[in-house]
């Protein structure tokens, strides 16, 4: 590991002043299960490391603000996690933040980290994508607001400022009923990183919108123009040609996890399948509406 200085600042203003000044030459350090197995290995290097942990304007905290949940930058996956489950909300968030990693790493890892850290396999941002969900970011401008599908600008890339910093993850609370489903495959069971995986959800309207990851750089979300996905009664062959159409809009690569054409086509099964139960989740809260 190379040696790098340490600064752990007590308020917002200091992180960003220090972030800012030092720019590309520093790191964020958030809940640090991305950042410091990549600087033990030498896989990454820096002059200086902002440890975010005491910032007192960001501590951990999950609230409900004008019908947005609000996720502050420090909240683990794990605490996010017991709070859907609590409350039944949005069970493919609850879904995606229950296999990221080990039980250790959930209890480390933040939402916000693993939308920044920008992994086209990260199993929380097609979630957060198909259901509209944004970053809150803090800086010498001020505080602004961007769509998590649109601040993932590629493998690895995100756009922040000079100086920006992301506070808070917002996430829509539907108002009527919506039926979401998380799906995903692995080489095999564990913490393995997803080979593909993805988010679909259906409204009372009848709107299906898909989100895959790990076949594009970024998130690529999707919606059934043809309104054959959201009929009940639509026949199989067209139900089967929506779901190929879908999955065809993907760039999937070949990797040491899985070739292009196998990530093409389980995106076909797997679309199928959350597709399924997201139907059947919207049946259910919309006849306890």
């Amino acid at each position: 590991m190379t040696p790098f200085d340490y600064f752990r600042p007590a308020n917002l203003v200091e992180a960003s002043e220090a972030w800012a000044e030092a720019g590309a030459s520093a790191r964020l350090l958030a809940g640090g299960t991305d950042l410091t197995v990549a600087l033990r290995h030498g896989h990454l290097s820096t002059r200086l490391v902002i440890d975010l942990k005491a910032v007192a304007d960001i501590k951990p905290d999950i609230a409900f603000e004008s019908g947005i949940l609000r996720v502050s930058s420090s909240t683990t996956m794990m605490q996010l996690g017991r709070f859907l489950a609590e409350r039944g909300l949005l069970p493919a968030l609850r879904e995606a933040t229950d296999v990221v990693g080990s039980i250790q790493i959930r209890n480390r890892a933040t939402l916000a980290g693993n939308i920044c850290n920008a992994s086209p396999a990260a199993d929380t941002v097609p979630v957060l994508a198909a259901l509209g969900a944004s970053v809150e970011l803090y800086g010498r401008g001020g505080t602004r607001v961007q769509p998590v599908a649109e601040f993932i600008e590629g493998n690895r890339k995100i756009d922040l400022g000079a100086g920006e910093i992301v506070v808070a993850v917002l996430i829509p609370i539907p108002e009527a009923p919506l039926g979401t489903a998380f799906d995903r495959i692995t080489r095999r069971r564990g913490v393995d990183l997803a080979t593909t995986n993805m988010c679909c959800t259906v409204s009372a309207s009848g709107e299906v919108i898909v989100a895959f990851g790990a076949v594009s750089p970024r998130p690529l979300v999707l919606r059934d123009e043809s309104g054959v996905l959201g009929d009940p009664t639509s026949a199989p062959a067209d139900r089967l040609a929506a779901i190929r159409w879908l999955a065809r809009q993907a760039a999937p690569i070949s990797d040491v996890r899985a070739s292009a054409e196998y990530r093409t086509a389980m995106l076909e099964v797997m679309t199928e399948r959350a597709l399924a139960t997201a139907q059947s989740r919207l049946a259910e809260a919309t006849t306890h509406a």
